[in-house]
Formats: C-alpha cells, structure tokens, sequence
C-alpha cells in the first residue's frame, strides 16, 4: 500500500521500459501453466483439481508422480476419443516446457523483484528502509540488522517521538523514525490516543500538557514512563531521568486540568492566553542529574530490544570495523571451525560447572548487527573471566560454529577492546594538513611517538594547500603503539581523524 501510494502502480510495474517485455514473457508462462490445466481438463478428462496435480508435478520436477500422471492423462485422451500416439505427443511437448518454463517463470519474477526493490533503495533509501523495518517491526534481529544497514546507507535511525512518531517506522526530514509501537509497555490503544490527540491538537509543549491532553486511563504512567526511557520524549526534554522524575507529579497536573474543565472552571495557573493554551504556566521541572551514557543506552535497550540513540560500541567503531573479520548478524558468510575475530559488548554472562569439576561459561554478546554466543570452557575462562561481565566491551578471537540464524564461537583469546590496536594493528598512517600546523605543532607530534613506542610501523601524509598532491613519507626511526592515549592526542593536536589504523 505505501509503494503503491507513494509511486503509483505504473511505476512499480514499469520502472524501465527495457522490463515491459520481460514482464510480459512472464506473463505469457503464468498463461501457459493456465493453459497446461485447460488441456488436461479438455482433452484427458482430469477435474481442476487433478489437472491442478499435474501442474505441480511438473513445477517440482517429480518424475514418478509425472510417470503416473501421463497414464493417466493418456488414458483419459484415450476414453475421449484422442489416439493414443496423439495424447503421448500432447503430454510429452508439456513436460518438455516444465523442465525449463517454471525455473524461467520464476527467476523472471524474482529478477524484476530485485530489480524494483534495488530502485527503490537506490533512488527513495529512508522510504524504503521504513516500509522495510515496518515489515519486520516483531523480529528484533532483523530490525537490528537493519539498523546497521541504515548506518552503512548515511541513514539516522531516530528514536520513538511522542510529536513524529506514528504507529509504524515514518520518514522524518532527518531520517527513519521509530515508531510508537516498537516500545514495550506502550500498546495500540495508547498509540492511537497519542496520535489522534496531537492530530487534533497538535504537538505536545512538555510532559504536564501531554498528561492534560491525553486520557491517562487508556496512556497510563507505566506507559508514560516507558516513553520517556525509549526517548520519545527527546524532542521536547533530553533530561530522561529529569522527566522520569517527575511523571507522578504531571499526571496529577493532567487529572486536575480534566476537573476543571468538567467542571467549567479555569486553572488557577491559566493566564488568559490566546488558543492552544499559549499563556499556561506549567509547573517546572525538578533539578536531576541526567543518566550517564551506559545507563540511558541500557533502559533504552530494555524496552526497544535494541540500542537507537547510540550505541555501545560507537566509541570503538573504527576498530571494530578494522578488526573484526566476522559479524553476528552474517552468519551466512562464516564458514564452519574457521578462525573468526570479532568486536562487540557481553550482554550477559552464564556460568556453568562441567564434567572435571571446572567453571566454564556461556557469553551472549552483541556488535552492530546482532547477537551471538561465546562458549567459553574452562581454561579459557579461567584466564579472561575478569574481563567477562554485562556491558564489557572486548575483542574475540576463536573457532566458529555458525547455525542458521546463530554464530557461536569457540574463544581462545579474549583482550578488553581498548586494547585492540596494542594486539592487532600492524600500521599508523598520521595526516598532516601543512597549512594548519606550525614548527611548534610538529615537536609535539614528535614527542607523543616517542612517548608511545610500540611494534606499528608509521606513515605520514602530508597536504595542504602549497602541495599539489598529497605525498607519503614511511618512517623508519619511529614504530608506535597506537592506544587510546596516542590517538587522542594527536587528534587534538591535528585535528579529528587524523589517525588511521590497520
């Protein structure tokens, strides 16, 4: 419905013109298997749904089942007065359509699929993405697949807004945004009075006048609460615990503004302004310390199944795609007991006690993509138990053991991912734009390699406006260990992404 409304069915249909006669030649086999079951109604005397039999016989290349169907169908010719030689021609130019007609039929369908969805991604990426996350809108690992997905497109995936969103994933100007029903807690009913209200009236000033305007039987503070941790109300308030804080108090605020005006009266806080309120004094907010990063990410998580705002990983974004040689979301592309490594955060850690006696654990861990499962024995975790714990951030090295729709891995080395650059890079390339930088600039940059000596060999690009293109000197005096510390520094000093590490 939403293809057909936004581009019209023409358009679908026909995106290039150089497709009308494939359509067409497919149409005209969809015919023919029509017709395949006229003939075997006509001329062998089969009911449709015994010609229907043969049809997909044919369709699933079942050489018994077709060996008793040209019996059959010889058989019924026969008593219908066809000569036998005649009905066995007949039935054997139909079976000799099946064993090319129905792999064409179908791969010319598939093939223009593929060809409208590639437009469509190409051409209108947020439209698309939205209808495609909508579609998916119950199954939490495709909607973080796609999510990454979204990220690969330039695309922001924004959190549920109580002013934007509606019940399914919409296109907003800066992206693709959640919709309302994606929230646990938060059920078709109370999206339905969110949006008809604001439809009505509006979008929403602050929490006091959503809870004045909603009906908070139906919006009901576990829902409001809901709301706000997803970040629904992000537009109007950033402060979450700030909001959170206050919900009791707001939902009284909104069951006296319904008295009053059951009753006729006006609010005492009402200062004569003009429609919609403007002149209203609300209550102010009280004075809370807003939730840290790890914090307001984890209460997101629990009610979204996944992380919108940011992610965990954000920080270490570059390393994990520098590093990892596999991701948990394709599983598809790891071949069994290979060598994988991957980056991601340990969502939950549970420990078991095996056979010899030994603690052993089973790691759930996340990356950008999706989920999957550490089997940690116990030597192993033995010596990497003090980094496994929910919310670590690490880096995994290990045998693979990829299922449908699950990779579990078999670690043998497990580092914090902080650490990743120390064990794993090879080489540094520092840019150096010449035209921002001073003799001055350079002795630090000197200072900082020297303070950080590891095993990386180091490039140095240089351009600017005086260097017609850029050139490359490879150091032979400096080898660097690019940590944290090192690459923070000189991305203050030369300005961001001035570092690469591979």
């Amino acid at each position: 419905d939403f293809i057909n409304r936004k581009f019209g069915r023409k358009e679908i249909q026909y995106i290039h013109p150089d497709l009308e006669p494939i359509l067409k030649e497919t149409y005209g086999i969809i015919v023919y298997q029509e017709q395949v079951m006229k003939i075997a109604s006509q001329i062998a005397g089969f009911t449709l749904a015994a010609a229907d039999i043969m049809r997909r016989a044919m369709g699933k290349k079942d050489k018994a089942l077709m060996a008793e169907q040209k019996k059959a169908f010889v058989a019924g010719a026969s008593v219908k007065g066809t000569p036998k030689r005649t009905a066995i021609e007949i039935f054997d130019l139909i079976d000799k359509f099946a064993s090319y007609g129905f792999n064409k039929s179908h791969s010319v369908a598939y093939s223009v699929l593929a060809y409208q969805t590639a437009y469509l991604k190409a051409h209108y990426p947020a439209e698309f993405m939205a209808a495609t996350m909508t579609s998916e809108i119950n199954n939490t690992d495709k909607i973080v697949l796609f999510i990454d997905e979204c990220r690969k497109l330039g695309l922001n995936v924004l959190p549920p807004d109580v002013n934007e969103s509606d019940w399914n994933f919409v296109v907003s100007d800066d992206g693709v945004r959640f919709g309302l029903a994606a929230i646990k807690n938060v059920g078709t009913g109370a999206v339905q009075e969110i949006v008809r209200i604001r439809n009505e009236g509006g979008l929403f000033k602050n929490i006091f006048e959503f809870c004045a305007r909603v009906d908070l039987r139906t919006v009901n503070k576990k829902t409001i609460e809901s709301l706000i941790q997803a970040g629904a109300f992000d537009t109007i308030e950033m402060n979450r615990a700030q909001l959170l804080a206050v919900v009791d108090r707001a939902m009284t605020y909104g069951q006296s503004q319904k008295k009053y005006e059951l009753a006729g009266q006006e609010n005492l806080f009402e200062l004569g302004g003009n429609e919609g309120n403007a002149g209203t004094q609300y209550p102010a907010l009280p004075d809370v310390e807003p939730w840290n990063e790890a914090e307001k990410l984890s209460r997101e998580k629990s009610l979204l199944g996944f992380y919108v705002s940011g992610h965990p990983l954000k920080k270490y974004e570059k390393e994990a795609e520098a590093f990892s040689t596999a991701k948990f979301g394709e599983t598809e592309l790891v071949k069994f007991e290979s060598n994988v490594r991957v980056c991601g955060i340990v969502t939950a850690v549970r420990t078991k006690i095996d056979r010899k006696g030994n603690t052993m654990a089973f790691v759930t861990m996340e990356d950008f993509t999706g989920k999957g499962e550490l089997i940690v024995f116990s030597d192993p975790y033995k010596n990497h138990k003090d980094i496994l714990y929910p919310d670590s951030l690490v880096i995994v090295e290990g045998k693979a053991q990829p299922t449908d729709d699950t990779l579990k891995i078999l670690p043998s080395v497990i580092y914090p991912l902080s650490e990743a650059h120390t064990h794993y890079a090879k080489h540094v390339i520092i840019s150096i734009d010449v035209n921002k930088i001073k003799e001055e600039t350079i002795k630090k940059l000197r200072l900082i390699i020297e303070q950080n000596e590891g095993n990386c060999s180091c490039t140095f690009i240089v351009e600017g406006v005086e260097v017609s293109t850029p050139k490359k000197w490879y150091s032979r005096r400096y080898l660097v260990n690019p940590n944290d510390t090192f690459i923070q520094e000189v991305n203050q000093l030369l300005g961001e992404n001035s570092v690469h590490v591979n």
